[in-house]
């Protein structure tokens, strides 16, 4: 049996649950803090977004690296 493809597929397939992971717990972690703390919604969404794109950014980055050959 031949393996036909890339393995660089198969990093992208880990960055893309990396990134699915951390948007995921930074979203746990924002709704818990709203929920503890309501007065501060404004600034704990601002943290959120910002480590939303962060997160997002590497898996961006994976799916460069993936097509690089």
């Amino acid at each position: 049996m031949e393996i036909v493809g890339s393995l660089s597929v198969i990093g992208y397939g880990i960055s893309v649950i990396g990134a699915g992971l951390g948007v995921g717990l930074s979203a746990y972690g924002a709704t818990q803090a709203s929920a503890r703390q309501p007065e501060m919604h404004s600034r704990i969404f601002t943290t959120f977004v910002m480590g939303c794109a962060f997160a997002e950014a590497l898996g961006l980055i994976g799916f460069v690296l993936a097509l690089i050959k």
